[in-house]
C-alpha cells in the first residue's frame, strides 16, 4: 500500500513570512497610502471646478496638476503646466527670502507661505496677486488670487451696503461718511457746508392706503427731483442722500453762504410741489425741510445733523410744507427747556422750590382777606424762575403731580401757621391746581390727608382751576371737584372770560369764586380813557356772578383808578401790583393792616 497523499505544499505570503508587529506596520503604511491617495483625489475635484486659480505641486516643487483656472490666468493650457516649477510661474523664485519660506513649506518645515507678488497674465498685464502655499497630502496647493478682482468685489459690496436699494440714493452710513469728509476738508474751498433735512409731509397716509410698491415708487420720483434740484444748484460738490423711510437730506459742500442753502429748499419745495403721476395715481406731497449752514470748523457731523434734526421740527411743527432755518437763540431757548425738564423731579426732592404769596384785598375797605401760592423755582445755574418757565414742562412730563403736591402741603403749612397767628383773622390761601393733578393723581386723598396733617380748616384752602380746565368737567373731575366741596375747600376759576365761558354749565358746578382775567381789566385804563365795552362785560360778568351766588375776584389791578371803577361794578376783591407783588410769606404778616388807597 501507498503512503498517505501528499498535501500541497502552502503559498507563502510576504506578510505571512513578517512578524505581527510587521505585520501591524505594512497595514498602517498601506491605510495611509490610501487615504493620501483618496484625499488627492478630492483635493483634485475641489480644485479644477474651483473659479479661483490653483495647482497641486510635488514636494520637488513642480507641478502636478494644474486646474483650468489658473491655465486661463497664464494663458496656457493646464496640462502643459504639468511639471514645470511653480516658483518660475508665479514670481517666488525672484526674492531670495521667498525662495527659502517656499522651500520651508515644501519640505514640511513650515505651514504656510502667503505672500503678495506680480504675476504675469496671458494678456501681457501684470497682476498683482496674493499667493498662498499650504500643504496639502503628497505635496502642497498653491493658489494665486487676483487682488484687482478683491478690491473691485469689495467695492461693489461697499457700494451695495451704502446705497439705498430703493431709490439707490446714498444711504445714511455714506451720508455721515461724506459729511465728515466735507467738514475736514472745508478749508479747501470755501470753509462752510450746508445741509437741508427734509421729511415727507403726508407720505405715510400714502403708503398706508396704496401700498409699499407705490410708496417706494413715490419715494424714487423725490429722489430723482431732489437730484435735480442738486444738480441746478451750481458750484461745489452736492450730495443727496436718503436716510432712511420719507428722510432725505441735501448736502452742500463749499457752501457760499445761507442764501445757497435757502435757494436750494426753495426749489425743493417748488419741485415737490408739483403732483406725482404713479401708476395711474396722481400723487400729491410736500415736504418739512430744516436748513443748517454754517463755517465748518468748530462743529462736528453729529453736532450738525443734531442742529438740522432740531430745525426739521420746528418746520413741522410751525405748520409744515415749509423750510426753517436753525437759530442760535431758539435753539437755545429749546436746550434751556429741556434741562429744566430732565431735572423737574430731582429738584423737587432737592427744595429748590420756594413759594411767595400775593394779597387778595377786599375792595370794599382794602383787607387782606386771603393770599394766592406761586411757586418759584430757585435754579442753581439760572437764578430765580418764574412759573411760566417752567409749570408747562412740569405739566407735559407728569413732574406737575409731585410738585403740585409740595405746593399744596407748603401752602397750607404756612397758613396754618398764620391761623394760629391770628386766630380772629385767619386768611384762606388759595393754590393753583394743573388738570394733569386731577387726572394722574387722587387730588380728593391728597387734599384731605394734607389737611389733616397741617390743621387747616378746609374753609381756608381755595383751589384754582383754570377755566378751560373746568368748564365741560365730566367723570373723574367732575366727581373730584363736589368731594372737595363737599369737604367744605373752596373751588375758584382761574382767568375766567378767557376759555369756553359757558355760563349755562357754570350753575352746576360746585364753584365760589370766579377770578376775571386780567385783559378785562387792562381795559380800565383810567376816567380820561376808558373803555366802555370792557366795563359792560365785566359789570355783566359780576351781576351774573353774584345771582349765581358767587365772589368775583379782578386779576392784574395796577392802579387806583381801576380799583375804584371794579369796586362801583360789584368786584368783592381785587389783586395786583396796586396791592402787592408776590412776596415772601413774613412779609404778609406786614401787610394785614394794609389799606387801600
Amino acid at each position: 500500500m501507498g503512503g498517505p497523499p501528499e498535501m500541497p505544499a502552502p503559498t507563502v505570503t510576504h506578510s505571512d513570512s513578517l512578524t505581527p508587529d510587521l505585520r501591524d506596520q505594512s497595514d498602517q503604511r498601506d491605510q495611509r497610502d490610501q487615504r493620501d491617495h483618496r484625499d488627492q483625489r478630492d483635493y483634485r475635484a475641489a480644485f479644477a471646478i474651483a473659479r479661483l486659480p490653483m495647482a497641486l505641486v510635488g514636494r520637488d516643487g513642480r507641478v502636478l496638476e494644474a486646474n483650468r483656472a489658473l491655465g486661463a490666468l497664464l494663458g496656457a493650457d493646464p496640462v502643459r503646466l504639468t511639471a514645470l516649477a511653480a516658483a518660475e510661474l508665479v514670481g517666488l523664485d525672484a526674492d531670495e527670502r521667498l525662495r527659502g519660506e517656499y522651500a520651508d513649506v515644501l519640505a514640511g518645515r513650515s505651514e504656510q507661505l502667503r505672500c503678495t507678488r506680480p504675476v504675469r497674465a496671458r494678456d501681457g498685464r501684470t497682476l498683482r496677486a496674493e499667493v498662498t502655499v499650504t500643504p496639502v497630502p503628497g505635496g502642497v496647493l498653491l493658489s494665486v488670487e487676483d487682488l484687482g478682482e478683491r478690491h473691485e468685489l469689495r467695492e461693489q459690496l461697499r457700494h451695495l451696503r451704502m446705497h439705498d436699494p430703493v431709490t439707490k440714493l446714498p444711504n445714511r452710513a455714506l451720508f455721515f461718511e461724506r459729511l465728515a469728509t466735507a467738514l475736514d476738508r472745508a478749508t479747501e474751498s470755501t470753509g462752510r457746508v450746508g445741509l437741508c433735512y427734509l421729511d415727507l409731509d403726508g407720505f405715510k397716509a400714502i403708503n398706508d392706503t396704496l401700498g409699499h410698491r407705490i410708496g417706494d415708487r413715490l419715494l424714487t420720483a423725490v429722489a430723482g427731483r431732489l437730484t435735480d434740484c442738486a444738480a441746478r444748484l451750481g458750484r461745489g460738490h452736492h450730495l443727496v442722500a436718503r436716510l432712511g423711510g420719507d428722510e432725505f437730506a441735501v448736502l452742500v459742500e463749499g457752501s457760499t453762504g445761507t442764501g445757497q442753502a435757502t435757494s436750494l429748499a426753495e426749489s425743493v419745495l417748488a419741485a415737490l410741489n408739483r403732483p406725482f403721476d404713479l401708476a395711474g395715481h396722481r400723487l400729491a406731497v410736500s415736504a418739512s425741510i430744516g436748513v443748517v449752514e454754517r463755517e465748518a470748523s468748530g462743529t462736528t457731523a453729529t453736532g450738525i445733523m443734531q442742529a438740522a434734526d432740531t430745525t426739521l421740527y420746528w418746520a413741522k411743527a410751525d405748520g409744515k410744507a415749509r423750510w426753517t432755518l436753525f437759530d442760535p437763540e431758539r435753539n437755545a431757548h429749546r436746550m434751556t427747556r429741556q434741562a429744566l425738564s430732565s431735572t423737574l423731579r430731582q429738584a423737587v426732592e432737592r427744595g429748590e422750590f420756594v413759594l411767595e404769596y400775593q394779597p387778595l384785598v377786599a375792595m370794599g375797605n382794602g383787607s387782606l382777606r386771603g393770599v394766592e401760592a406761586l411757586v418759584r423755582w430757585q435754579h442753581p445755574h439760572f437764578g430765580l424762575l418764574g412759573p411760566n418757565r417752567f409749570i408747562s414742562l412740569a405739566e407735559d412730563n407728569g413732574s406737575i403731580v409731585q410738585l403740585g403736591r409740595w405746593v399744596l402741603a407748603e401752602s397750607c403749612r404756612q397758613a396754618r401757621q398764620w391761623q394760629k397767628d391770628y386766630p380772629d383773622d385767619p386768611l384762606f390761601v388759595s393754590v393753583n391746581v394743573a388738570v394733569r393733578q386731577v387726572w394722574d393723581s387722587d387730588l380728593v386723598a391728597d387734599v384731605a390727608e394734607i389737611l389733616d396733617d397741617t390743621g387747616l380748616p378746609p374753609e381756608l384752602l381755595q383751589l384754582e382751576l383754570t377755566e378751560s380746565a373746568v368748564m365741560g368737567s365730566a367723570g373723574r373731575p367732575l366727581q373730584a371737584l363736589h368731594a372737595l366741596h363737599e369737604m367744605g375747600v373752596r373751588i375758584a376759576i382761574d382767568d375766567f372770560g378767557t376759555g369756553y365761558s359757558n355760563l349755562a354749565y357754570l350753575s352746576r358746578l360746585p364753584v365760589s369764586t370766579l377770578k376775571l382775567d386780567g385783559s378785562f381789566v387792562h381795559g380800565f385804563r383810567n376816567d380820561q380813557h376808558p373803555n366802555p365795552a370792557d366795563e359792560t362785560i365785566v359789570e355783566a360778568l359780576v351781576q351774573l356772578a353774584h345771582r349765581l351766588g358767587l365772589t368775583v375776584t379782578a386779576e392784574c389791578v395796577e392802579n387806583a383808578e381801576q380799583a375804584e371803577r371794579l369796586r362801583r361794578i360789584g368786584c368783592d376783591t381785587g389783586q395786583g401790583w396796586l396791592y402787592s407783588r408776590p412776596v415772601a410769606p413774613e412779609r404778609i404778616a406786614e401787610l394785614r393792616g394794609h389799606q387801600t388807597p
